[in-house]
């Protein structure tokens, strides 16, 4: 079990710090995620931050733990987020399809970080 949850832990670090430096890489790619009343480069470049932030944290004793719990909260915010994309006429992830499973993997991602945090020792 100890494997699974090192593999577990290292992929959503891998996971986050590639989508973090997506937010840099390719910024307008977030656009159409981002409501117009907020100023969506710098919501894109705090939220690639933080995304890369927690993601490096999963590698640093003593900041696993907290991490996993930051990753957690970060999923929550962001599925309002993906729930309102999955909403629209036309979602900003390409399809309805794509946008109904996005939803079910934010779901994922927030399960994911919680057991993470919950199996994580200081």
């Amino acid at each position: 079990m100890k494997h699974v949850h090192l593999a577990l832990k290292v992929l959503m670090a891998v996971l986050l710090i590639y989508g973090g430096f997506n937010h840099f890489y390719k910024p307008e790619f977030y656009n159409g995620f981002i409501p117009d009343f907020l100023p969506k480069l710098i919501v894109n470049y705090i939220s690639g931050a933080i995304e890369l932030l927690l993601g490096f944290g999963l590698f640093i004793k003593g900041f696993q733990k907290k991490s996993a719990y930051g990753i957690f909260l970060l999923m929550l915010a962001f599925l309002p987020i993906h729930i309102w994309d999955m909403l629209k006429e036309l979602p900003a992830i390409g399809s309805k399809n794509a946008a109904y499973i996005r939803v079910v993997v934010q779901f994922i991602f927030i399960a994911w970080a919680w057991f993470l945090y919950k199996k994580q020792s200081n």
